[in-house]
């Protein structure tokens, strides 16, 4: 058995002597690589194109990355500055309605020099599904509030009345429940274009109030600012009530009556002014 693996040993290693010694002949005689070089080559093709595909494979993959790596770059310094730009805007955005609160505080107070009011703050809603009213930190007790006085905004928008006054507490009835109601301007009208607007629960839901009592001489269209009147003298004339939303006739068929959108959202109230005491101008 020996003596046959070492016969075998022997062969192939000639045969391995052999393709070297004619491969090396070859490539001196013909400055070529030779037949036997040549059928490797062949022979190695595949494997050598196969190797270079690979190579240039992973080129394009560590391109690509780098060129992803560079992107997800630029796209994060690009949404950092949105985020700036954002930020600048929300700024001026709230640096405006600043300006604008104050320019028509002093406005407002301008028109009532003499007008005394007491801040109080919202503490609850009311309970009671057929009204729009809320709870105030503030009563006889603790301020010098009374039933009737109107409740605005610190510029003049109105929001109500006190309709109840408690020990620490009031409630206050919204420009849009039924129980309020006051003499109006529609625009800029004075003397007989006094008009009632007043509270009703078909528009309470939807946030509206109404105008009753409308001549038909009056002009009246939809974006007509709406103030009181301050006549009765039970609020101060011109605080802002809101603007004419729709304009219609009665289904009798006899006067007209227009609905009025609030000038800020009632829904959203945090603090709020009682006006305890006032002189309406000349």
């Amino acid at each position: 058995m020996k003596a046959i693996l070492n016969k075998r040993t022997i062969i192939i290693a000639g045969a391995a002597f052999l393709i070297a010694f004619i491969s090396i002949i070859s490539v001196n005689v013909f400055n070529t690589a030779g037949p036997v070089t040549g059928a490797a080559n062949v022979l190695t093709r595949p494997a050598r194109e196969l190797a270079s595909n690979i190579a240039r494979a992973f080129g394009d993959v560590f391109a690509a990355m780098y060129e992803y790596e560079q992107l997800s770059n630029r796209n994060e310094e690009l949404l950092a500055r949105v985020a700036e730009l954002e930020g600048a805007y929300r700024d001026a955005i709230e640096l405006n309605y600043e300006n604008e609160r104050l320019r028509r505080q002093l406005g407002f107070r301008a028109r009532h020099a003499a007008l005394e009011s007491e801040m109080a703050t919202f503490v609850s809603w009311g309970s009671d599904n057929w009204s729009h009213s809320f709870i105030i930190n503030r009563g006889y007790t603790n301020s010098a509030i009374e039933q009737g006085m109107g409740v605005t905004t610190d510029f003049g928008l109105l929001i109500g009345q006190v309709f109840e006054v408690g020990p620490t507490t009031s409630t206050v009835i919204t420009i849009i429940d039924t129980k309020f109601s006051v003499a109006a301007f529609v625009g800029r009208g004075e003397g007989d274009s006094s008009v009632t607007a007043r509270g009703d629960f078909s528009y309470m839901r939807s946030g509206l109030l109404m105008l009753d009592r409308i001549d038909d001489e009056l002009t009246i269209r939809p974006g007509d600012s709406v103030v009181t009147s301050g006549l009765g003298g039970v609020l101060p004339a011109a605080l802002v009530i809101g603007e004419v939303y729709e304009v219609g006739r009665h289904a009798s068929g006899i006067g007209r009556f227009a609905t009025v959108r609030p000038m800020l959202d009632l829904d959203n109230i945090s603090s709020v002014f009682v006006i305890i005491d006032f002189e309406n101008p000349d």
